[in-house]
């Protein structure tokens, strides 16, 4: 292994956790709709477990409404069942041909209480970030023994491993920013 592939290997973790990050970050309700809010809620379609957003078009109409609209209309209650027991506080409005979902408006408390989440789940992930740096500088110690790397090569690797860390963690950081920006703002 040479030090590029070690790095890249490294980055290609750290990406990986700042795309989880990411997902994560989609996830937590903000008081605007978002068809996102939906994507793990499961619908027992014909037997079979299945995303909402294969068995229906979902839709954001307005700021703080989502509409599903169900390929097959026999599938309106499964869906609202679905919905209002996924344990997202959601109260879906069926009227015989779309389901209608309006997101309530958050309290001030409530909001507080999903900033400290988004922290928690920034903090989760710089935690990430630093685990890959420090598997990165154990790969490279380890290669100095294994494929003769000099004393220079491990420094110069556990110096770029550490500039894509301060990267990372300053990447982590801007998303943790912006989605406590919109949970606090009305």
């Amino acid at each position: 292994m040479d030090k590029k592939q070690l790095v890249d290997k490294v980055k290609e973790g750290m990406e990986k956790t700042i795309n989880s990050l990411k997902s994560d970050l989609q996830k937590i309700r903000t008081g605007r709709a978002s068809a996102s809010l939906l994507d793990d809620v499961r619908v027992d379609s014909y037997g079979t477990q299945m995303p909402l957003s294969k068995v229906a078009t979902l839709a954001t109409p307005e700021a703080r409404l989502i509409t599903v609209n169900p390929f097959d209309k026999s599938m309106l209650p499964i869906v609202e069942k679905a919905i209002l027991t996924s344990g997202l506080g959601l109260t879906p409005n069926n009227d015989g041909k779309v389901i209608r979902i309006p997101i309530p408006a958050l309290s001030e408390e409530r909001r507080k209480e999903i900033a400290k989440q988004v922290k928690k789940i920034a903090e989760e992930a710089k935690v990430a970030v630093r685990h890959h740096r420090q598997d990165g500088n154990t790969k490279a110690k380890a290669s100095q023994k294994e494929h003769g790397w000099s004393e220079d090569e491990v420094k110069r690797a556990s110096e770029e491993v550490q500039k894509l860390t301060d990267t990372y963690a300053k990447k982590v950081d801007e998303l943790c920013v912006a989605k406590e920006k919109e949970v606090l703002t009305m």
